[in-house]
């Protein structure tokens, strides 16, 4: 009787695993807007011929091309070399309503010994938990990936951090005023790396 009883429980065990729903780990769907900085006659950090406008599309170009993460949907707030006004930006931005804008720039100073990567948050968003949250991982992500210098991440009141509705980090990816930096952001090669980066980093977003 015994035995009969624990061969009926285990028939009654093996028949409810097999209704029990299986685990499955999904990815979240994102959506995040690259904002490549200037454009059209606002051409950002010059260095001779060498212009920041020109450095960001590019890098946003191959962000977007190298991405392969269906769950990664990704916008632009402009995609040709074309002057957009910061309202016109943070206006669309808000439209779309984006889990996360990344605000691409390259820095320059009149020191020219002056190098590296800086992330920037604003206090003044609404957002700025998880805006900070955001860009110290990202900030990790660069400094395993990068041989530029890369900074704690600061604050600053840049109108694309504070106006738009969504987490926002801006990146000055390097110093056009410096030799080693300027070699660095227009090297092709590199400018693939620090788009691996953005999409590694995305692809571990929650």
């Amino acid at each position: 009787m015994k035995k009969t009883s624990l061969l009926f429980l285990a028939i009654i065990a093996l028949i409810s695993s097999a209704f029990i729903k299986p685990i499955v780990n999904e990815s979240k769907p994102i959506t995040v807007v690259i904002d490549a900085g200037h454009g059209g006659y606002d051409f950002g950090a010059t260095s001779n011929d060498t212009y920041e406008k020109v450095i960001v599309s590019q890098i946003a170009e191959k962000v977007k091309s190298l991405n392969e993460n269906k769950d990664i949907t990704i916008l632009f707030t402009r995609t040709s070399d074309e002057f957009i006004t910061l309202d016109k930006r943070t206006n669309y931005i808000n439209s779309v309503k984006p889990d996360l804008i990344l605000s691409l720039h390259v820095n320059s100073s009149s020191d020219h010994q002056k190098s590296g990567v800086d992330f920037y948050v604003s206090n003044d968003s609404s957002f700025f938990e998880k805006s900070n949250e955001i860009a110290n991982k990202l900030n990790q992500e660069f400094t395993k990936n990068t041989t530029l210098k890369v900074s704690d991440v600061k604050k600053a009141p840049y109108n694309i951090l504070k106006k738009s509705d969504s987490p926002a980090v801006l990146i000055e990816l390097g110093y056009l005023s410096n030799p080693n930096d300027k070699k660095y952001l227009t090297d092709d090669e590199e400018q693939n790396k620090i788009a691996k980066n953005i999409i590694s980093f995305l692809s571990e977003l929650k």
